[in-house]
């Protein structure tokens, strides 16, 4: 398998080249192999909201410049439409409050960010942490994303099974 090297504050670490994660997510990664239960497909996709519904929010306010705001929006849709699936390698046991998670999604979303830019001829860097999660908290993300993800559960799943249910005794 072929690797790249991230670096973070704890040092360099080894990261799959062909995902878009980061050295924080390689390490969750590596220290919590715990059950086989991944974080689920709905939270990844309220969570390409949150980060898409940042980056317009942080672009109207000038503190992400429109670039790289456009880029983490475009890197946001790509989720939506389940092209980035696979980057999203993280157990539900992890500790502390989503930051793991919150994480994973920033390193993608970033990286894929970069790579549209560097396609546009625009060679920019999109800091995890400094553009995609700007104004944000893993305290705040996760319990609305938690939120969020029960609300598409009941429209996408609840309510046709319900019509279904309706139907079939009808």
């Amino acid at each position: 398998m072929d690797y790249r090297i991230e670096k973070d504050s704890m040092g360099e670490i080894k990261v799959p080249a062909d995902k878009l994660w980061g050295a924080q997510t390689q390490r969750s990664f590596e220290n919590f192999k715990i059950g086989t239960e991944k974080i689920p497909a709905a939270m990844v996709t309220v969570f390409a909201y949150l980060k898409k519904a940042a980056a317009l929010t942080n672009k109207e306010l000038g503190v992400v410049d429109a670039d790289r705001a456009d880029a983490i929006v475009a890197a946001c849709d790509e989720i939506l439409a389940g092209k980035l699936d696979g980057n999203f390698p993280l157990a539900v046991w992890m500790t502390g409050s989503g930051t793991q998670f919150n994480m994973n999604v920033n390193e993608v979303v970033a990286n894929r960010a970069k790579q549209i830019l560097k396609a546009q001829g625009k060679e920019l860097n999109v800091h995890p942490n400094d553009h995609v999660n700007h104004s944000q908290s893993s305290n705040d993300t996760f319990p609305t994303g938690l939120h969020m993800a029960g609300v598409l559960l009941i429209e996408r799943r609840l309510f046709p099974a319900m019509d279904a249910l309706y139907d079939a005794l009808h």
